[in-house]
């Protein structure tokens, strides 16, 4: 709790401090410094929705909601759509490093790029926004059927059925509450546009760059097909070691401060720096069939 709380707050400052300052350079600062602090509130989020963060349910729950907030997604939305990831896992709807036969090159190229990129964080936003002004498009009923496997290797329909099949009624409230969260930020801290902008905008591509360089070109396997990997102490200190992600994806039940002790030294375990550089050459072909 104590790290949550302390996160968030430190947050709010550097939001606060972007916002307030002349300096481009200064505001740069902000930016990079909040996009590392964001990162250890979404690992919080990631505690909560796997609910280890607290034994309370209702703390859990409560502290899923706020962290939330400040990504901003809502919670119920956030569980629905990752412990998706964890079914599809490598999957045909979760291999945007291959192209198989079939594929549009093009769209998997350019979704590629979006994901390292840092508008996959943009997509988030807009998906739960969508969420909340179009209910009627994301009824359960529609999204039971099998797209075809150009979309399907999107993601899009696997996130979509995952949304549709999220508490709609609280789903939309924790959205509201984010909302609120957010304008009573701009209200009390006197935020401009042009500072919370540039933190999120760092934050995003802070977090997107991670999203997948944890899964990219490893093992076709749901549970197998991660990376623990290697970045500096303090910032796996930061990340609260989410990037040790083969370890949880073994054991998602499992809190942050026991992953290292579950690191498999015999699998190979890239570098951060490196997989993310090598990301950047784009999507291979497929080596076989997906997970």
């Amino acid at each position: 709790m104590s790290i949550a709380l302390a996160a968030s707050a430190t947050a709010a400052i550097l939001l606060c401090a972007a916002s307030h300052c002349e300096s481009w350079i200064a505001i740069g600062v902000c930016a990079v410094a909040f996009s590392f602090v964001a990162n250890t509130v979404f690992s919080c989020l990631h505690e909560c929705v796997h609910g280890v963060f607290h034994p309370n349910r209702r703390v859990n729950h409560l502290f899923g909601i706020v962290c939330a907030a400040l990504f901003p997604t809502g919670f119920s939305l956030q569980r629905a759509a990752h412990l998706g990831h964890h079914r599809n896992n490598r999957s045909e709807s979760e291999t945007f490093d291959y192209i198989y036969p079939g594929d549009n090159r093009a769209l998997k190229t350019l979704q590629w790029y979006g994901i390292i990129s840092g508008v996959y964080w943009v997509v988030v936003v807009l998906g739960w926004l969508a969420y909340l002004l179009l209910p009627f498009a994301f009824r359960a009923q529609p999204w039971r059927h099998k797209w075809s496997p150009i979309a399907e290797h999107t993601s899009a329909p696997a996130y979509a059925r995952a949304f549709a099949a999220a508490p709609p009624l609280r789903a939309r409230l924790e959205l509201l509450f984010t909302i609120a969260v957010q304008a009573a930020m701009f209200a009390a801290l006197h935020l401009s546009l042009a500072g919370w902008l540039a933190c999120y905008l760092a934050f995003g591509v802070n977090w997107s760059s991670l999203q997948y360089a944890d899964h990219a070109f490893s093992r076709l396997h749901v549970v197998e097909g991660a990376w623990d990997l290697r970045v500096h102490p303090w910032v796996q200190a930061l990340f609260l070691n989410y990037h040790l992600h083969l370890a949880h994806h073994r054991q998602p039940g499992l809190p942050w401060i026991y992953l290292p002790h579950y690191v498999d030294p015999s699998r190979a375990r890239p570098r951060f720096i490196a997989q993310y550089a090598r990301m950047w050459l784009g999507p291979r072909p497929a080596p076989g069939g997906p997970a």
